[in-house]
């Protein structure tokens, strides 16, 4: 079941992501890096279809990978592979297009294969693509998969700027990197909806108390030891839900005017009194 469900997901992604290029990016020309981004520039210069080209480009790039990282990356990672040019081309003929704004294009196109994207990778697979280049890269040069990955989707922007003659094109296309980017990160991360204190202070028993008995949350108390003074104090971890973050705030003044407060945001708790690991 876990098995069907993950293929479900990366199915789905898949699909998103196709909508994105044959609706958005690749009817407007705006190459947004990575593998579909070269398809869409040999698309317009040689008329062969952007599905079949990504397929062609993968080919070598997952022989490398087989070479330099093993089988790693699994049958989902060749199945979100092929899926992916099948369901672009598939879907090509048949779909309009919505806008020949450049400006909505790009911002559509990657809300779409940002959604599709980050389902793929939520569901552990891939599309091979740039991920799959920077990991080859990184075995000859050590340096960071995403310093790698910005540097290959740069150069495909360049790539398209000069071949379509239009720098506008490829300042579309940076739009739509950073907006694909954002909503992999919000689509595997989850959006913000819990909030961790870090609080500081001299009362911190009767502050633990405080949470237990009026919001019924837990607090965990952290070993520190302030630098300046190198006294040993507890700093204590208390997560709530974003409708409690004022009577928190209330509580701890309530208790002490001279706590130490850090609020920082959380993308996903997993556990007792918050999301359940069955539904992550």
């Amino acid at each position: 079941m876990a098995i069907f469900s993950e293929f479900l997901g990366v199915t789905l992604g898949v699909v998103l992501t196709a909508l994105g290029l044959d609706l958005f990016l690749v009817p407007n020309k705006i190459a947004a890096g990575g593998v579909s981004g070269l398809a869409t520039v040999f698309h317009y210069l040689t008329g062969a279809p952007v599905g079949m080209t990504m397929l062609a480009l993968n080919v070598p790039l997952f022989a490398m990978g087989i070479y330099r990282l093993g089988l790693k990356f699994g049958f989902r990672s060749l199945y979100g592979t092929i899926s992916l040019s099948l369901v672009v081309d598939a879907l090509a003929s048949y779909l309009p297009v919505p806008t020949h704004d450049p400006l909505l294009a790009s911002i559509f196109g990657g809300v779409l294969t940002g959604l599709g994207l980050g389902l793929v990778f939520r569901y552990r697979g891939t599309t091979g693509g740039t991920d799959l280049a920077a990991a080859v890269l990184r075995t000859y040069t050590g340096a960071n998969v995403g310093q790698l990955l910005f540097l290959v989707d740069g150069i495909v922007v360049l790539i398209a700027g000069f071949t379509f003659n239009s720098w506008e094109l490829a300042m579309y296309a940076l739009i739509t990197i950073f907006v694909t980017a954002w909503l992999i990160d919000l689509v595997q991360e989850g959006i913000s909806y819990t909030k961790a204190f870090f609080i500081i202070s001299q009362k911190k028993d009767e502050i633990a108390a405080a949470v237990l008995r009026e919001l019924n949350r837990g607090a965990t108390a952290l070993k520190g030891r302030g630098m300046y003074t190198g006294m040993e104090r507890d700093v204590l971890l208390v997560v709530v839900n974003r409708s409690e973050v004022t009577r928190l705030k209330d509580l701890i003044y309530k208790v002490d005017r001279e706590a130490f407060v850090i609020l920082a945001d959380v993308h996903e708790v997993l556990g007792e009194g918050f999301k359940q690991w069955r539904e992550s």
